[in-house]
């Protein structure tokens, strides 16, 4: 760990205006904190977390139900 640097980006934090820090704290907090929904459809893809559907039967058909 690098205490020097930690601290050093404390001061250069507090040395920072109002404006300065919201700009800090929406580039941080802000964008990009939540993945796209592309990337969480990438991400259940991949890790397989729905492959147990594969098995599950097939309740509904085209036939059933009433046309729209």
């Amino acid at each position: 760990m690098n205490a020097n640097l930690v601290e050093s980006l404390i001061q250069i934090i507090l040395s920072l205006s109002p404006a300065e820090r919201l700009l800090l704290e929406s580039k941080l907090f802000y964008e990009g904190s939540e993945p796209k929904t592309s990337e969480l459809m990438q991400m259940a893809q991949n890790n397989g977390s729905f492959n147990f559907l594969s098995e599950e039967p097939d309740l509904y058909t085209l036939e059933d139900g009433e046309p729209i």
